[in-house]
């Protein structure tokens, strides 16, 4: 390897450590947040008691609905939370959490898309991508969800692993909510051959998978993730190994397949 690609492949780790670290303290700074902002609701609760329930009549309509979950086609794993990629027998593993607005994500699919897609072609590595909206609630506004639901879409037109890729090659700034505005997902379903259909608008404008993007995204949660990407080969997080590489990641694989 040449002293130069040994430079970027260096460059790029320690880009993908830091945008983790920085997602790891915005996540601790809101929570810290919420924790004071339910103490003030659960204060404020008590007063407003007596009103809600004078108002209340015999009403027991309950909560609002957030919508159905419907998991897209072909997904599997526990609730079906999980959008496979590659052969259902490959011996090895790979689950993913992924956040489209995360740009700690992007590089680490700039990395080692090309290797991942070669693994799952040969059949020697399943894929598992999980969707969260962990950007979302850190930096507000939607896009992850909005995004995460349009590929969710794709997923149902079996072009799910074009469509992902496309998303994360054109990511924008994490300040930018680009990702928010259905127009910009369907412009960019234009780039994956057989998507831009009516069936795919429609399902990305009626957010068919948003309850099922959130329950992702609760699993992630209750699974204490701290950051994405996430990612574990065969049950063992990699991302910690700090000379971790497209080449060693192969011969991982490799090995594990042995």
């Amino acid at each position: 390897m040449s002293e130069k690609n040994r430079e970027g492949k260096r460059a790029a780790r320690e880009r993908l450590a830091a945008e983790r670290q920085k997602q790891k303290t915005a996540e601790k700074r809101r929570r810290t947040l919420i924790v004071g902002a339910a103490v003030v609701c659960v204060l404020g609760l008590a007063a407003v008691i007596g009103v809600v329930a004078a108002n209340s009549g015999d009403d027991s309509s309950g909560d609002a609905a957030s919508g159905p979950v419907v998991a897209p086609k072909g997904a599997t794993g526990k609730d079906e939370l999980a959008i496979p990629v590659g052969k259902a027998g490959a011996k090895s593993t790979l689950e993913i959490w992924e956040d489209f607005r995360c740009p700690a994500c992007k590089t680490f699919e700039d990395t080692y898309r090309s290797t991942i897609h070669e693994l799952a072609d040969a059949g020697e590595l399943k894929v598992n991508y999980h969707l969260v909206t962990l950007i979302d609630s850190n930096m507000q506004g939607t896009g992850s969800l909005r995004a995460a639901n349009a590929a969710g879409c794709a997923q149902d037109a079996g072009k799910f692993r074009d469509y992902h890729d496309v998303l994360f090659e054109n990511q924008p700034e994490e300040t930018d909510d680009a990702f928010a505005k259905n127009d910009k997902l369907i412009e960019l379903a234009g780039k994956v051959g057989g998507l831009d259909t009516g069936t795919f608008k429609s399902c990305v404008n009626k957010g068919t998978h948003d309850s099922w993007v959130n329950k992702s995204y609760k699993a992630f949660q209750d699974a204490k993730y701290n950051g994405t990407p996430t990612v574990r080969l065969n049950g063992k997080d990699i991302l910690s190994d700090q000379t971790l590489t497209p080449a060693k990641f192969k011969k991982m694989v490799e090995d594990a397949n042995k």
